[in-house]
């Protein structure tokens, strides 16, 4: 193989692996219902994971039926992603994934009766 088709060959992998962040959310209540942008990732626990860019926002809702739904928001800005740092320094990618998301994150839920204040 050559050393130009093993260096393109690196820098795609890397490219590639760069871009994708991942983190797990946690409800304090086992059978909330996860949705992540109004799409269903799990129950009590579930791990998400996207493409985004930087300081992307994502919007979380936890609900069990016949309980109202708690809302929260996460943005792709917590944590810098080191390799993507080094990567746009060296081969001038463009700076997009630049952070990522923690690893974890936990939120509380409690069981509000839809209908009470």
């Amino acid at each position: 193989m050559s050393r130009s088709l093993l260096l393109t060959l690196i820098v795609l992998v890397g490219a590639l692996s760069g871009c994708s962040a991942s983190t797990t959310i946690r409800a304090s209540d086992p059978d909330a219902r996860i949705y992540v942008n109004g799409e269903y990732i799990g129950t009590g626990q579930a791990r998400y994971s996207d493409r985004k860019v930087a300081f992307s926002k994502n919007e979380v809702v936890l609900q069990r039926p016949g309980c109202q739904a708690d809302s929260h928001e996460f943005h792709r800005n917590e944590d810098p992603d080191v390799g993507a740092i080094i990567g746009a320094f060296l081969f001038y990618v463009p700076v997009l994934w630049v952070t990522e998301y923690k690893d974890e994150r936990a939120y509380e839920y409690d069981c509000m009766p839809e209908g009470a204040g």
